[in-house]
């Protein structure tokens, strides 16, 4: 119910109003059934825009700690991320990981839209970074569909660093869906799994006009913390020497 009362009632007109947000190629989104949401991750702001201009529910996994706070504040954050429907997961180990991957499956099976971010992180300067492998497993084993979604201006909504939000305007794009019917059975091949990602990611590319890394954004944003330097603004990290594969295998 609160995901519904946030979306047309409270949270979302706000958000059209000083936002003007606009979506591109919705027909992609699958009426009924299950389907993988796979967007570029710019800014927090991409988990409210990006349910907000899609016709359907859309439930994310969200980390354990939004439901485990102390006090009021912690409280708060429990009620808000249940109530839209968000389901936590602990990504403190591998088992954590594959309990969290296995969850993803169950929601698909159940028939639900649910978004994921494949780099894993938000990227620390606006380019795309490398795929982690997990959308892969989860598209393998349920038999579902991968939609590849853009998201524009939400890291000037919500600049990195940043608890303010800022009226700027917002674009969603949807692409065609992603079938890996073919690969059918080969949930766990590694290799599959990484060419299968590197295809997600070269539609998100093409999709979104970023510039490719071959590298993780979370061995980045370390990186960056380790030499004692802001995740805004920097750029200095030079570009892969490839780009994702464009067809998997």
């Amino acid at each position: 119910m609160l995901y519904w009362v946030m979306k047309h009632f409270l949270l979302g007109p706000l958000m059209k109003l000083f936002c003007r947000p606009k979506v591109e190629g919705v027909e992609h989104v699958p009426t009924t059934g299950g389907a993988i949401l796979v967007s570029n991750h710019l800014a927090v702001a991409d988990s409210f825009f990006m349910p907000l201009m899609m016709p359907r529910r859309v439930t994310f996994l969200a980390k354990r700690e939004y439901f485990t706070g102390k006090g009021f504040k912690g409280k708060f954050k429990k009620y808000f991320f249940s109530g839209v429907g968000q389901v936590p997961i602990d990504r403190s180990s591998g088992a954590a990981a594959q309990a969290a991957l296995d969850t993803g499956v169950r929601l698909l099976r159940e028939g639900k839209l649910l978004g994921v971010y494949p780099e894993g992180t938000r990227s620390p300067d606006g380019r795309l970074y490398k795929g982690k492998t997990g959308v892969a497993r989860m598209a393998l084993e349920s038999k579902v569909p991968v939609i590849p979604i853009a998201m524009f201006g939400t890291d000037r909504v919500n600049p990195i660093g940043s608890k303010m939000w800022y009226p700027h305007k917002v674009v969603v794009k949807v692409g065609p869906p992603l079938d890996f019917s073919r690969y059918d059975g080969m949930a766990g091949d590694r290799f599959v799994e990484r060419s299968i990602t590197d295809e997600i990611m070269y539609a998100l590319m093409e999709l979104s006009g970023q510039e490719y890394v071959d590298v993780y954004a979370a061995k980045v944003k370390d990186d960056l913390a380790a030499q004692g330097k802001h995740v805004a603004g920097w750029k200095t990290q030079k570009p892969a020497e490839r780009l994702p594969e464009s067809k998997a295998g």
